[in-house]
């Protein structure tokens, strides 16, 4: 009996989490102009989507972003994380804490205060502060998953290999970056998908020059959820799953 109180528990749990992604993906193919009656299986919405210059631009935008702030988190809190687990020096526990900060800080005063850090600088609002934004919304948790990689590593195998006569570079070279890889990867989509999905932040910082997908759909569905948002929404949604299961194939060569 408990068995199966687990397994209703364990299948609502999926159905509330994917079913409303089941919905916006079916609808996308909807006919009908109005998404309360379907119509019949059609793509001329995604076509529609296709044609929409202003949110292909959109798209590109947030790609760009995403990649490029996904890139430099990884980088910059990967070794964030080596600092803190592997080396002593001072400020290194404030250094432990502020990453522990950024990570409990709400988006709506992360991005009220590098507003005001470049409208200060006297910074023009695009590309470069949604850059410099979302990589400080990224770092953090790349670090602490960082960290909870290297909690379980075993300092001994740096040990063996340096008296075996590795450098220090080449014991990170072919000990440690392999054995952190997963988290380093899991790092990286983490901030892609924070970076894709960011609203509240993108809205402060970015300038009328350079529009982000997530604000233009915000912006969309203002006036109600019209097909091509649900068009746009379930593409989004393949590529974010073309490219989880792309990473787990790729870790899981790495370990065969």
């Amino acid at each position: 009996m408990l068995r199966v109180v687990r397994r209703c528990y364990m299948w609502l749990t999926y159905a509330f989490f994917y079913v409303p992604l089941l919905v916006v993906f079916v609808y996308s193919f909807n006919s009908n102009k109005y998404t309360t009656a379907w119509g019949g299986f059609s793509l001329r919405w995604y076509k529609l989507l296709l044609d929409n210059t202003a949110i292909m631009d959109a798209a590109l935008n947030s790609l760009l972003v995403a990649v490029s702030s996904a890139t430099m988190a990884t980088l910059v809190g990967g070794l964030a994380a080596l600092s803190v687990k592997r080396y002593r020096f001072s400020g290194r526990n404030s250094m432990y804490a502020g990453l522990l900060m950024l990570t409990l800080s709400p988006d709506i005063v992360m991005g009220i205060s590098l507003l005001i850090l470049f409208i200060a600088c006297k910074v023009e609002l695009g590309f470069f502060t949604l850059f410099i934004a979302h990589t400080t919304l990224c770092t953090p948790f790349v670090a602490l998953t960082v960290l909870a990689r290297l909690a379980e590593f075993d300092e001994h195998l740096i040990e063996a290999a340096r008296d075996l006569g590795a450098s220090e570079a080449g014991a990170f070279r072919h000990i440690l970056l392999p054995l952190t890889a997963p988290a380093v990867a899991a790092g990286w989509l983490l901030s892609f998908t924070l970076s894709m999905d960011d609203v509240l932040i993108s809205t402060f910082v970015t300038g009328p020059s350079f529009e982000v997908l997530p604000v233009k759909i915000y912006s969309m569905v203002k006036l109600g959820v019209k097909p091509d948002v649900n068009a746009l929404s379930a593409i989004m949604f393949v590529l974010t799953l073309v490219l989880v299961l792309t990473a787990q194939a790729m870790l899981q060569g790495k370990k065969k």
